[in-house]
């Protein structure tokens, strides 16, 4: 039977951060994740987790300058002093509330330079990481969202996962956005198995709830729980308001 952990990067985003986490467990996620959580001091985090029980499944590396438009340094050539100290912010943050990935974020970038630099740091991410027991994460984002991010298939995210050679380096695969740009989901799920470190859900196109859309999620949701998967999977949708009256999918799907 699937298990299911709440994105409190998309739900529950109008109230603070511990409060999330409280509704999260109270909805009946089995875990939570986030995006950015650093104006949250771990400590308040912590202590929430501590309370509900839910585990923190990951965070993301901070995406540098918001307002000029970026979304990830680690691929950026000539910032790789920034990008390593994101990393170390968020393995730093993420041990101390427990989580157990780190998803470093490539960012806006093309060609071999851009290859070099985000392969470079993704082996400095790994190595810090594994000292602490963590994995790394790494998440192809579809081009009608992010148009120009250097990392935008899974077949790419393979083949830098093999040439870094770690194995605390995975891929975190996310239904969406393989769905917005190769499809084929469980194909893709089955073949790309053994360097999954982790499964996200939305609907396609609307990044909705797993209830609608051109994914069937009854089917993507078997199919993930044969093959073994035994991790809670990401729900990662923007609910259009409040999360509440969006879940109606969870027992559904449990």
């Amino acid at each position: 039977m699937p298990r299911f952990s709440a994105n409190l990067g998309f739900l529950w985003t109008d109230r603070p951060l511990p409060e999330a986490i409280e509704a999260a467990a109270q909805a009946g996620f089995d875990a939570v994740e986030c995006h950015w959580p650093y104006d949250t001091p771990a400590a308040e985090v912590g202590a929430a987790l501590r309370r509900t029980g839910l585990p923190m499944l990951g965070l993301n590396t901070r995406r540098g300058n918001v307002a000029g438009g970026e979304n990830g340094l680690s691929a950026l050539p000539g910032r790789e002093a920034e990008a390593r100290a994101a990393i170390d912010e968020a393995l730093a943050y993420g041990a101390e509330i427990g989580a157990g990935a780190v998803h470093v974020m490539a960012g806006f970038a093309a060609g071999q330079a851009a290859h070099d630099c985000f392969a470079a740091n993704l082996a400095y991410a790994a190595d810090r990481a594994a000292g602490q027991g963590m994995t790394v994460l790494i998440e192809p984002l579809n081009r009608h969202d992010a148009p120009g991010y250097f990392l935008t298939t899974t077949d790419q995210a393979r083949a830098i996962i093999a040439e870094v050679g770690a194995p605390n380096l995975r891929l975190m695969f996310d239904c969406y956005h393989v769905g917005r740009t190769e499809g084929d989901l469980i194909t893709r799920v089955a073949d790309l198995r053994p360097i999954i470190g982790h499964i996200q859900f939305a609907s396609v196109p609307d990044r909705g709830a797993p209830d609608h859309g051109e994914i069937a999620y009854d089917a993507v949701f078997a199919a993930i729980d044969a093959m073994g998967w035994d991790r809670p999977l990401g729900a990662e949708y923007k609910p259009g308001g409040p999360t509440g009256p969006t879940l109606g999918w969870l027992d559904r799907y449990r």
